[in-house]
């Protein structure tokens, strides 16, 4: 399957982040995949393609940055944007320094996740 729009990837264990988090995406002109887990997005034919990842940080299973560090291990290079309901900058800064694109608070606004998406897709 070719895509003609750049497919970004929401993993998120949250269902409403699932539901409504693509729908914005689309409206930003981006082709959209949602996984439950990290392990489910592992095992598709979607993590091939995925040109950007907006993954929660806190997941049962594997977390975000346990995903990050499977992705490195698999030389999968695929610009992240990590989503979390923590605020805590103890957590944030070293997801960044890591190469994260960015480490955004939920709720975040529609115009913080399109800045994050434009600095990957400039």
């Amino acid at each position: 399957m070719t895509l003609s729009r750049p497919l970004v990837a929401v993993i998120d264990d949250d269902e409403s982040v699932r539901e409504s988090l693509p729908d914005l995406l689309r409206v930003f002109g981006y082709e959209v995949q949602a996984f439950s887990s990290a392990a489910e997005f592992l095992q598709s034919a979607w993590a091939a393609k995925t040109e950007c990842l907006v993954l929660d940080v806190a997941m049962p299973g594997m977390s975000g940055p346990e995903l990050q560090d499977e992705l490195d291990r698999r030389d999968q290079k695929i610009p992240i944007i990590f989503i979390t309901a923590h605020k805590d900058e103890e957590e944030r800064l070293p997801l960044i320094r890591r190469g994260a694109i960015d480490c955004l608070y939920k709720p975040f606004s529609d115009s913080s996740l399109k800045a994050a998406l434009d600095r990957v897709f400039k």
